[in-house]
């Protein structure tokens, strides 16, 4: 049933994940699940974060391909007849490489891929980290073999779907840093601000705003600024106040932080659950669908976390609701119990898994 690629008897497993880190921490975390069971190779499109991010770990195959944002009618067209190559463009590569399948989390690439991959009969699981999908998600749900969710609120947006709730898959050293765990080293509360990689400067202008009261309260903040943040200079100069645009060592910080004020990405909501940490959430108000209130939603009605809209909140509100927090250490210690009872740590063997029987199923491999 398998065949020799490059040495290995190894099935080949096409992985189409493009654009952002929500995209691709979760593909590349299964990505590591999968090995040495199956020959990985990589669709995305060129001068998005897969060409760091994946080249030199897989195979990179890149497509021309954009979203459908613009209005013009131009410009619509001419996504469509890129988006039709494409899938032409998938299919003649699934099959000419003799391919297993198809997983896709989401980005300009899934449609194609899960399209050319039904298109020849084989498999295509698509992984959907929001607690609401996309309308790209929900046309394609039907094409899927399966759709494996993030959240179980998802389904009942899915109802024509064949659905396995999974959670969210993270890299693997994510869980082993927060498993090993360390001494603190931090004196006094501390508060870690996670902007995310877009929407970050409404977020950081609030949080500048209140800084002066959090640290006159003997807090320490940690700020992850995101890289276009055009206000980076008028941060306060205080030593329990540092800034960066992205940390590398973020199992560290959220293992050392005491409450988190973020955006509520699926990504970094399920590093808040897996560190068991109490929250203020502040969803993007231009993601998507507005997914980020839906997933901000699921840890509010747990008691994980409190949610505010940016256009209702204010700096003094903001300041207050911190402050408050931070002098209910059993409120927090209950928020971070409930957070860890959303945690799905296992996320990315269970997405693996899934592929094994959906894969193995289907029967499926070329020779």
């Amino acid at each position: 049933m398998s065949r020799s690629f490059m040495g290995s008897t190894a099935p080949r497993l096409l992985i189409a994940a493009s654009g952002t880190g929500g995209h691709l921490f979760p593909a590349l975390a299964v990505a590591e699940q999968l090995a040495p069971d199956f020959a990985i190779e990589w669709l995305g499109v060129p001068d998005r974060l897969e060409v760091d991010l994946v080249a030199g770990h897989y195979p990179l195959h890149k497509l021309n391909m954009g979203g459908f944002q613009s209005r013009s009618p131009v410009a619509q067209a001419k996504t469509l007849v890129l988006a039709a190559r494409a899938v032409l463009q998938t299919r003649r590569l699934l099959q000419q490489g003799k391919f297993c399948g198809v997983f896709t989390t989401g980005g300009y690439i899934a449609a194609p891929s899960v399209l050319a991959a039904r298109w020849l009969g084989l498999p295509a699981v698509f992984h959907e980290s929001n607690a609401i999908p996309g309308k790209v998600t929900r046309w394609l749900g039907p094409w899927c073999t399966v759709m494996a969710l993030g959240f179980k609120e998802a389904e009942s947006y899915l109802p024509r779907t064949q659905t396995r709730t999974v959670g969210t898959p993270v890299r693997s050293d994510f869980n082993r840093l927060i498993a090993a765990g360390s001494e603190r080293t931090a004196e006094g509360p501390v508060i870690l601000v996670v902007g995310g990689s877009q929407g970050a400067v409404a977020l950081n202008q609030l949080v500048r705003a209140c800084a002066p009261a959090w640290l006159e309260a003997g807090a320490r903040i940690i700020h992850q600024t995101g890289a276009s943040d055009p206000d980076v200079a008028q941060a306060p100069v205080h030593p329990h106040y540092q800034q960066q645009p992205f940390y590398d060592n973020m199992p560290s910080l959220m293992r050392d932080a005491d409450l988190v004020v973020s955006r509520s990405g699926a990504g970094t909501l399920t590093e808040l659950a897996l560190c068991g940490l109490p929250s203020v959430l502040i969803p993007f108000p231009f993601a998507a669908d507005d997914h980020q209130t839906y997933n901000a939603q699921v840890f509010e009605a747990a008691g994980a976390a409190l949610l505010f809209q940016q256009t209702d909140l204010t700096p003094e509100k903001l300041q207050r609701v911190v402050l408050d927090l931070l002098a209910d250490p059993a409120k927090r210690q209950y928020m971070g119990k409930q957070a860890l009872g959303l945690a799905v740590p296992d996320s990315a063997q269970q997405v693996a898994q899934l592929l094994r029987e959906v894969i193995s199923s289907a029967k499926v491999f070329q020779k």
